[in-house]
């Protein structure tokens, strides 16, 4: 057989979580099909993004296929945006079916589309109306056999979700308040190493690295040294129920006698999902008090919103905290959990947004104008707390944020490329990697007292599982050499047992001449 190795095209499984859903990665070897197949029982079955549909992706787990293939392309950006809806919308469904279907995705390249197409040829001649049509495709069409070999999936223990803090010291004293400012780095999607998470949360944490840079320019002199304590922390895990940050609460506030999270918190804000949109909306879990920071910050919102971006739509999203839920709706429901006032602010206006799980979130759906917009608001408001601008008559209309001191556009594109070009998935970044390097490096710029923090499922009762074989090579063997060998051999065989006595004399005499000569 001719064997087509396709080393640039892995294959990656979907996600596995603990019991949650998804698939393992398992030992193949089977005949490809599309969907166009009539049978697809113990087939590996190969779909194209432009043509997946939920129906047919179900018709191949109803027939037991031996193993699903969805080929997607190298621009997601190519893809009609209707498709890319209709697959985010899929993907949740996808993740929570358990199934014993490896199910596998795959870039698409010349050889990977080539394979595709003469397998949906071989498929669709499955069912030819006569003998004569079915020899016939038997001896031309090109079939493949899909292999895969290795272990299957297992859990791996003792991995660390890392975390990075960093923070910039008020002046005036000891017992300062101090603001929070948090966003998760990891993404999720249906397969991990294609999960990028570009807007959630990518957009999340180049408006963190802004604000940092924004603040620790105005920090350094003494005149514009704020009287809060500004604590910045890039949480990892927070696609796995906000995990990092869990954890980093109760070190802080139940294992140490001294941090800034014991003493006087005036508000956490949360970074989440900025990226685009002509909307922003302060999610909390209980409504601010009048006469609190965390209403003064609400009122900031409003008032630079209407006076500054009167384009942008803005509004309070009030929504209670559902234990019963498996997973929180945003990361400030854990420190609300724990009593600390705060919000998330978002374009989204709810939490079950099928952007924030899919590996469609990619770079080409940000929008860099309204990232650095969102930004600048977010700043203008947090400064006019910090510094108490509104209560001195500082005009609603005045912009902080300009000339030296405006955001820059350039660094938050710069961020939001090298953040998008890598999948960010928990499971793939470990205390060690070049991501984690690249953002405690980029935090040390700016912030003091930069350090990791580390989080390890517990042995007894794990809140969450990792496991590997997160990538797989796959081959394709051409069955057409195959195919036309015992073509050969069921029309020639048959003659030569028929015709046994005649062809017997003929060797014979060929082989007298060849003596004579």
């Amino acid at each position: 057989c001719l064997s087509l190795c396709l080393p640039e095209c892995p294959l990656y499984p979907t996600l596995l979580l603990s019991l949650l859903a998804g698939t393992r990665s398992a030992v193949l070897n089977t005949e490809a099909r599309t969907v166009e197949a009539d049978v697809l029982s113990r087939r590996c079955v190969m779909m194209r993004l432009v043509d997946f549909s939920y129906e047919q992706y179900q018709k191949a787990l109803r027939q037991s296929a031996g193993a699903v293939v969805i080929i997607l392309p190298k621009s997601i950006s190519s893809v009609p945006q209707d498709v890319v809806r209709q697959f985010m919308e899929i993907e949740p469904e996808m993740l929570a079916m358990e199934t014993i279907v490896p199910v596998y995705f795959a870039v698409e390249d010349e050889e990977l589309l080539s394979i595709y197409e003469q397998t949906r040829a071989a498929s669709a001649s499955q069912g030819s109306a006569s003998a004569a049509e079915v020899l016939l495709h038997t001896a031309t069409a090109n079939g493949f056999q899909m292999v895969t070999s290795g272990a299957q999936s297992k859990a791996i223990n003792d991995w660390l979700i890392p975390s990075v803090e960093g923070r910039l010291t008020g002046l005036g004293g000891e017992d300062l308040p101090t603001v929070v400012i948090v966003a998760h780095y990891d993404s999720f999607g249906v397969a991990p190493w294609l999960s990028h998470g570009a807007d959630s949360n990518g957009s999340g944490i180049s408006v963190l690295l802004e604000l940092a840079r924004l603040f620790s320019r105005l920090y350094t002199y003494r005149r514009t040294h704020a009287g809060y304590n500004l604590l910045f922390f890039a949480s990892g895990g927070g696609k796995f129920n906000y995990q990092g940050t869990k954890r980093w609460l109760e070190d802080n506030l139940d294992h140490t006698d001294s941090s800034l999270l014991q003493d006087n918190v005036a508000f956490v804000l949360c970074l989440d999902t900025l990226g685009r949109g002509n909307s922003l909306h302060l999610h909390v879990s209980k409504p601010p008090k009048e006469g609190t920071l965390q209403h003064a910050f609400l009122r900031e919102l409003e008032m630079v919103v209407a006076n500054q971006f009167p384009e942008v739509k803005f509004s309070m999203v009030h929504k209670k905290i559902n234990l019963a839920e498996d997973m929180l709706a945003w990361e400030h429901e854990r420190f609300a959990i724990r009593r600390l006032p705060a919000f998330t602010i978002s374009h989204l206006e709810s939490h079950r947004d099928s952007l924030r799980n899919s590996i469609m979130d990619r770079r080409a759906r940000i929008d860099t104008k309204a990232l650095t917009r969102n930004t600048q608001i977010i700043a203008e408001a947090l400064t006019r707390v910090i510094y108490n601008l509104t209560e001195k008559g500082a005009p609603a209309d005045m912009q902080i944020f300009t000339d030296q001191m405006e955001i820059q556009q350039e660094q938050l594109e710069s961020v939001m490329d090298w953040l998008s070009s890598q999948p960010r998935a928990a499971q793939l970044i470990d205390k060690d990697s070049t991501f984690l390097n690249t953002l405690e490096y980029y935090m040390g710029r700016y912030l003091k007292d930069v350090k990791q923090h580390h989080v390890k499922a517990d042995k007894r009762d794990p809140e969450f599982v990792f496991y590997d074989q997160l990538k797989q090579v796959m081959n394709a063997y051409s069955l057409l050499l195959s195919c036309v060998f015992r073509t050969v051999m069921v029309t020639f065989f048959p003659f030569c047992l028929q015709h046994f006595g005649l062809l017997y004399k003929l060797i014979q005499r060929l082989s007298l001449k060849t003596k004579q000569q």
